[in-house]
């Protein structure tokens, strides 16, 4: 699976070259879903399919808010059955004991229903439900300038549209978001009543409250580091340990690169999974075994250009403030070496289908799961 980025690209470059490079964990799966790009006759063939109805996409979307209430995320739900909906549905029935359905040939984006027979999907109902914006919706939403300097200068890095806003509050898609509310989208306001996704709503204002985590003020967070060893100062805001903790099955987050997707096991159980964004062949994501170091919330990433054009560090580099639009979204996780992270992302439309520049990806909404279910001295896996 190929990882997409959530940084700027600038930040994406620095990640990209301190970053750990994932291994592929899902050995079944991966036969089943890993694919070669598809030939430009294929692309062209494709992009001549005619526009899904209505139906179809209600049917589609109904799968992957199923697979996202799971936490087998599908990545943005925007009503098609892509990769990453084919890829979260095989490795949910393989955590059932099941055997997943290959998917179709030749096809990298496709309107190709799969087998969903044995899922609840009628527990999805609606599929969409009705969502007044609020004042909270718009107080994150603010100019955004695109050249670093300026981003530097400001407090926090909010999203650009209210659109964006609440787009990455129902996990899903701005275009799906326009489809379904056509022309209200470029002028939300407060009190204005749309369409949404009926998926758990990703609350920006409660990232701070998540555990475990810690905070990190004073540094940015891809420039503090962290030894196996390592744990937050205020461990006490970590999971707390359960009486038989002893006898609990470790948890491990498995990394698979040919497949761009991530996994958390409990022992040899998988309990969830969320598409990701890797590094390139220049700038690979760190092969190995690691630890998850400090949990950092609405981290501060240090800008280097110097680092990231040429491995270097240097004087000369800019303090981008937390925010939405922070290169490394709203959570950095360090594993046990110092600038590698796995992280959320500026760009949630990025991931899967564009390369990093090293460190692991995820959209904002699944790395606050995630971070809910990891803490400080878990394993990481990077295959």
């Amino acid at each position: 699976m190929g990882l997409t980025s959530g940084c700027t690209a600038g930040a994406n470059a620095y990640c990209d070259q301190n970053c750990v490079k994932i291994v592929p964990c899902f050995a079944i799966v991966a036969l089943l879903i890993s694919g070669v790009a598809a030939p430009a006759s294929a692309r062209k063939k494709a992009a001549r399919e005619p526009t899904p109805s209505k139906a179809e996409i209600e049917a589609a979307t109904r799968l992957q808010i199923f697979l996202d209430r799971a936490n087998f995320s599908p990545g943005k739900i925007d009503g098609q059955y892509g990769d990453f909906t084919w890829k979260a549905l095989a490795l949910y029935r393989e955590s059932r004991g099941e055997q997943p359905e290959p998917p179709p040939e030749g096809k990298t984006k496709s309107h190709v229903a799969p087998d969903v027979t044995g899922l609840d999907l009628a527990g999805v109902e609606p599929v969409f439900i009705p969502y007044t914006v609020t004042e909270a919706d718009l107080q994150r939403v603010g100019p955004l300038p695109s050249d670093v300097p300026a981003q530097a200068k400001l407090k926090f890095l909010p999203y650009p549209s209210a659109a964006q806003a609440v787009a990455e509050k129902f996990h899903t898609d701005v275009r799906l978001l326009e489809q379904l509310n056509p022309g209200k989208t470029k002028t939300l306001k407060t009190s204005d009543q749309i369409l949404v996704p009926n998926v758990e709503p990703f609350e920006l204002a409660s990232v701070k409250e998540i555990k475990p985590g810690s905070e990190s003020a004073t540094q940015a967070a891809n420039e503090v580091e962290d030894t196996p060893e390592a744990q937050p100062k205020n461990a006490d805001e970590n999971k707390e340990t359960p009486k038989n903790e002893a006898t609990a099955a470790p948890v491990i987050v498995k990394v698979d690169t040919r497949t761009n997707m991530l996994g958390v096991f409990e022992g040899d159980k998988i309990i969830a999974v969320y598409p990701v964004s890797i590094g390139s062949a220049h700038t690979e994501s760190p092969i190995g075994e690691w630890k998850v170091g400090r949990i950092t919330k609405m981290p501060t990433f240090r800008y280097d250009k110097e680092m990231l054009q040429h491995g270097k560090r240097s004087g000369s580099f800019h303090l981008l403030p937390p925010g939405p639009r922070n290169p490394v979204g709203v959570v950095w996780i360090a594993l046990n070496k110092k600038g590698i992270g796995i992280h959320g992302t500026n760009d949630p439309d990025s991931i899967g289908r564009a390369t990093s520049h090293g460190c692991v990806r995820l959209a904002n909404w699944d790395v606050v799961r995630l971070a809910t279910k990891i803490k400080s001295g878990d394993s990481v896996s990077i295959h």
